[in-house]
Order: C-alpha cells, then sequence, then structure tokens
C-alpha cells in the first residue's frame, strides 16, 4: 500500500465520523474496536501460527481492569493505560503453559480459558456478578464523535506496531518458524520465547480496545463477552487476510457491516427471536468455506496479487 493510499484512507477515516448519524457512528466505534483485536489475531495466526480461539478472554480482562479500576477511584486515563497491562500480563501468566500445546489443542484451551474467564466474572460478586460491572464513568474524550477518533487512531498505532514487529529481527524469525520450527531453531531463532512475546502483545491489543469498550458502554457483563465474539474476530482475520497490515480492518469491516445487516433483517417482524443468531452462525460458516475456497489467504492478499498480474509482475504468493 503505497503512500498516497494511506494518505487518502486516512483523509476518509477522518472526516467519516462527523457525517454519520448517531447510529452508524456507533457502529464506526465498534468496528475499530473490532479491528484492533483482530489485528492482533492476524498477528498471532499468521506469524506465531497459533490459532486463538478465546482472544475476546483478554478483550474482557482488559475492560474489566479498566472498568474496575475506574470504579474504585483510579483516574479513567490511568485505567485505560492499566488495561493493556494486564491483559499482557495474563497472556504471559497463561501463555507459559498453553504455548507448550499446538494445532487444535492450542484452540481447545484458548476457548476453556475464555469459558472458566466467563463464569468467574458471572459468579464474582467484585465483578458486579451476572449482573454486571455498572457506574463505569466516560473518557474525557467529548462524546461518541470523540471515541470515534480515538479508537480509529488507537487503531493506527496498533498497526504501525505490527508493521514495526513484521519488519524486525523477531519478525522474521517468527516467519521462519511459521515454515520449519527445526530449521529455525537450528538458526538460533528463540522460538517459545518469540511466540510468547506475540502472544502478549496480542492480548495486549485486546486489552487496550476492551478498556476503551467499558468507557464507552459504561456497563459490563459476562454476556459482552460470548464465545461467539472470539469466533468473529478469527473469521475477522481469516476473511480479511492472516499475516497482513490491512487485513484486520478490511475483515473486521466486512463482518462487522454483515453482522449489522443481519440483526436488521432478523429483527423485522415476523421473524424468530433466534434469527439474528442463527443468520449469523450461518453467515460465518458461509464466509469461512467461501474465503478457503476461493480466496485461501484472504480478500487483502487476493487484491494484492491482482494489482500486480495487472501490472505484469508476478504474484508474490506464488502459484
Amino acid at each position: 500500500m503505497n503512500r498516497r493510499m494511506l494518505a487518502a484512507l486516512a483523509v476518509v477515516t477522518l472526516a467519516l465520523p462527523p457525517l454519520l448519524p448517531e447510529r452508524h457512528l456507533a457502529t464506526y466505534v465498534l468496528l475499530g474496536l473490532a479491528a484492533t483485536v483482530t489485528a492482533g489475531v492476524s498477528m498471532l495466526m499468521g506469524y506465531a501460527g497459533q490459532v486463538s480461539l478465546g482472544q475476546a478472554a483478554f478483550y474482557a480482562i482488559g475492560g474489566y481492569a479498566a472498568g474496575l479500576l475506574t470504579v474504585h477511584g483510579v483516574p479513567t486515563v490511568a485505567g485505560l493505560l492499566a488495561a493493556p497491562v494486564v491483559a499482557a500480563l495474563a497472556a504471559v501468566l497463561l501463555g507459559a503453559p498453553l504455548l507448550r500445546l499446538r494445532g487444535h489443542h492450542l484452540a481447545f484451551a484458548t476457548l476453556a480459558l475464555q469459558l472458566i474467564l466467563l463464569s468467574l466474572l458471572g459468579q464474582g460478586d467484585w465483578a458486579g456478578g451476572a449482573i454486571g460491572l455498572q457506574g463505569i464513568p466516560q473518557l474525557p474524550v467529548g462524546g461518541d464523535l470523540g471515541y470515534a477518533y480515538l479508537i480509529w487512531v488507537v487503531l493506527a498505532v496498533v498497526l504501525v506496531i505490527c508493521r514495526n514487529v513484521v519488519a524486525s529481527r523477531a519478525g522474521r524469525g517468527l516467519r521462519a518458524s511459521a515454515t520449519s520450527e527445526i530449521a529455525a531453531a537450528a538458526n538460533g531463532v528463540a522460538i517459545a520465547r518469540y511466540r510468547l512475546a506475540v502472544f502478549a502483545l496480542s492480548a495486549a491489543f485486546a486489552g487496550l480496545a476492551g478498556g476503551i469498550y467499558a468507557f464507552y458502554l459504561g456497563y459490563l457483563a459476562p454476556g459482552s463477552f460470548p464465545i461467539l465474539l472470539s469466533i468473529e474476530f478469527v473469521v475477522m482475520a481469516v476473511v480479511g487476510g492472516i499475516g497482513t497490515i490491512a487485513g484486520p480492518v478490511v475483515g473486521a469491516t466486512v463482518i462487522v457491516l454483515l453482522v449489522q445487516a443481519l440483526n436488521t433483517l432478523g429483527t423485522q417482524p415476523g421473524m424468530p427471536g433466534y434469527a439474528p443468531s442463527v443468520l449469523s452462525y450461518a453467515v460465518y460458516a458461509l464466509l469461512l468455506v467461501a474465503t478457503v475456497l476461493y480466496l485461501p489467504r484472504g480478500i487483502v492478499p487476493a487484491v494484492l496479487d491482482g494489482a500486480r498480474v495487472r501490472r505484469g509482475r508476478p504474484s508474490i504468493w506464488g502459484k
């Protein structure tokens, strides 16, 4: 993506929020939050080669950390800064044993992690229990419009961090380990340490997004972080393009707008109450199947590949 395209995207991102009605502005904020979490998932899957089905757990940890701190008198800015730190520390403590697992074993372990967390939050009076944590103050950013700008600035910083990590020595080591762990280890790549670092970094992204989410809503409950949310993040990463910088934004945009359209359809008169949920599950399944069959690397790699071929250059992804 060249500088002109980046500049154009920045202008659109800055100009769009004031033009959106309030209900669409809320969608814009949620889209930015989803893309921020998905950026970590994409890096974790694309470069560390690890599949997490429990990323919403770190989203919840960041949200509850920020919410609990501020409810007990800590300034909102300090609570927001603490959210990614608490999530990253949790990832380091939990990731040390979990990352010894591979493939579907790790995926199931992260899924179990989220289930355990939701149970603890639902039964813990310290977190508001099943009723939820209420009275979370707002960040002094000037309402929904301020939140829209805040989350997209945060997303831009997250994408820059991802780009720098990928281009670093650790990023090159991760790419090598994804190709062959044995060869990477033989060349001195600290695979376990790098994977744990990426796991913690992806959790920090999710925790930061969770902190903003807590202040934006002013209320948190275990039901705010269902298992389906973790699946959404994985679908967003796959659809957009795992291991790409722009992929999380594209994938989050496609999924969030699609979910909004399905919710609108499912709540039409005459539709059963379970229609939005059933439609969402069906569309996630269809999107994954279609992506694997026709865009196995995701939307962004397919577009970039097509652009190079039209210019007469060889595909950067090979045959």
